[in-house]
């Protein structure tokens, strides 16, 4: 079954399945981390409950780890009984449009144990676009008792993608998703090196999309086609939040064995013995 759904989709589970079904709006810029929480003050998807990528998404920054770890075990499920969410309950995220933040939220969920998390295609913009009522009210969540379960098959650590590096290892694929200027070491506006993992091959997260939404998808198996299906991929990006539309999008095309590397670049780079490339 997709991860992905439409407007019409979510409108028909609004008036079907509201009893069952948490929505999260994960609206964020990272340029300006107040900007997301103060638009779902101004209007959101009516329901919905707002998750800020640095306060409940990720964890205190430290040496290792990267610019956006993930938050100890007790804070995620914490967050996630007070959003009411439980094992089997219907969860969809959204956020601008593009994914980055709420495709974040539906790894993270999936990591944790949640079954049905799907991720709103076109996020808030696409349900704007469409007509659809906005709502200013903040709603009230009955926390729930959720204790996490993790899904170790869905994470890289970074031992395992150090291993890839110094064996040379051919039945891993390490995947770059950060833009093409950056994966070559050309261009770096955050972290204090350029350039990628050795032996990583790059596809751009963007790459993925038509005008934010995601590109169907045939488009999506001919853009992944020259990664054969039965090895282990290991996706990572600056931080570990725009790795994971690629990761959504290889699963929706049919690839099993998909791994996020959540401290990313920037924790293979606080690791000062590691080399980079650029090309």
């Amino acid at each position: 079954m997709s991860s992905i759904i439409d407007v019409d989709q979510l409108k028909k589970w609004m008036e079907e399945k509201a009893e069952n079904m948490t929505i999260i709006d994960c609206r964020f810029d990272l340029s300006d981390p107040t900007w997301g929480e103060q638009e779902y003050k101004k209007g959101h998807i009516p329901g919905s409950i707002y998750a800020h990528l640095e306060r409940d998404l990720s964890g205190k920054v430290g040496e290792h780890g990267g610019r956006h770890p993930l938050p100890d075990d007790q804070e995620f499920e914490t967050f996630v009984q007070k959003c009411g969410i439980t094992k089997n309950r219907i969860v969809v995220v959204y956020d601008q449009g593009g994914a980055a933040f709420s495709s974040r939220l539906w790894w993270m969920l999936k990591y944790a144990g949640i079954e049905h998390v799907f991720v709103l295609n076109g996020g808030y913009d696409s349900w704007i676009k469409a007509g659809n009522p906005i709502s200013t009210v903040e709603p009230n969540i009955t926390p729930s008792s959720f204790q996490i379960e993790k899904n170790d098959r869905l994470i890289a650590q970074y031992h395992e993608v150090k291993e890839v590096v110094e064996k040379g290892k051919k039945d891993v694929i390490l995947i770059d998703s950060r833009e093409e200027k950056r994966y070559k070491g050309e261009f770096e506006p955050i972290d204090h090196k350029a350039g990628h993992i050795p032996g990583a091959v790059n596809y751009p997260w963007m790459e993925g999309l038509e005008e934010k939404q995601f590109a169907p998808i045939e488009k999506q198996k001919r853009r992944f086609s020259s990664i054969e299906p039965n090895k282990e991929i290991i996706v990572y990006c600056g931080s570990g939040v725009t790795a994971t539309p690629n990761v959504l999008l290889l699963n929706e095309a049919g690839f099993k064995n998909v791994k996020l590397y959540v401290g990313s670049f920037s924790d293979w780079i606080s690791y000062k013995e590691n080399n980079i490339e650029t090309n």
